[in-house]
């Protein structure tokens, strides 16, 4: 009975709760690429997509609350854990060598605060669809295709099409990737998962993914600014 409590309170179990919750947000990461990279595949394919999002609420609104709890109970655990480590060394270390601990590693926390803060942006800007933010002076909830759906199409290629909000995301995408390039290797050790044998494979392949979902995520900015879907601007 006093599993959960405890789960909460320990250090352990706080581990756990971090592992756990970045893993899932792992999954929601790569899964929403794989939507994302469906406007390469045109209007069609991505509009149908956005529209089987919007008209099946109980899918779409169990993800959301599901993904704002994982999204919560990783940052609470984060700071819980961040606070705790930094009371139990009130005084710092007398040689600090910086070059123990990879660079991810050592601004875990920091890119952890930005990317949340870059998560809130991009909610406006493309879910709730706040016209103040988007920076090109269209209304994205006005956009809808010839069947009378939503225009994912046309609101991602009109959004990136400004270069300012092009850049933001690059570079927000690329933190993320760095705390990835960390965090998905830790939270095997956090789990107990990880040993000297297949460790340093754990850690590989995390690099290697984190590598591979900055590439995805930034070739739909990269693509509209060389020109891609320029058809839907006019």
């Amino acid at each position: 009975m006093n599993i959960v409590p405890n789960l909460f309170k320990s250090s352990l179990g706080r581990k756990y709760i971090m592992a756990i919750s970045g893993g899932a947000l792992f999954v929601f990461i790569v899964g929403h690429l794989l939507g994302n990279l469906q406007v390469f595949l045109g209007p069609e394919q991505i509009n149908a997509y956005g529209n089987f999002l919007q008209t099946t609420p109980e899918i779409l609104w169990s993800a959301r609350i599901a993904l704002l709890a994982m999204a919560a109970l990783h940052i609470w655990s984060s700071l819980s854990l961040a606070a705790e480590n930094r009371a139990a060394r009130p005084v710092p270390y007398a040689r600090w060598n910086p070059t123990v601990a990879s660079y991810a590693s050592r601004t875990m926390l920091m890119s952890g605060l930005i990317i949340a803060a870059f998560a809130f942006y991009h909610l406006l800007h493309f879910t709730v669809q706040m016209k103040s933010i988007n920076l090109t002076g269209k209304d994205f909830l006005a956009f809808h295709d010839a069947r009378g759906r939503h225009d994912v199409y046309r609101m991602m290629i009109t959004g990136f099409s400004n270069p300012l909000v092009s850049g933001f995301y690059v570079i927000a995408i690329g933190l993320l990737c760095l705390h990835l390039s960390h965090g998905a290797g830790a939270m095997f050790q956090s789990v107990g998962f990880k040993n000297e044998v297949y460790g340093p494979w754990i850690d590989r392949c995390a690099k290697i993914a984190a590598g591979l979902i900055f590439l995805g995520y930034i070739s739909i900015p990269i693509a509209v600014l060389l020109g891609y879907g320029r058809e839907a601007l006019k």
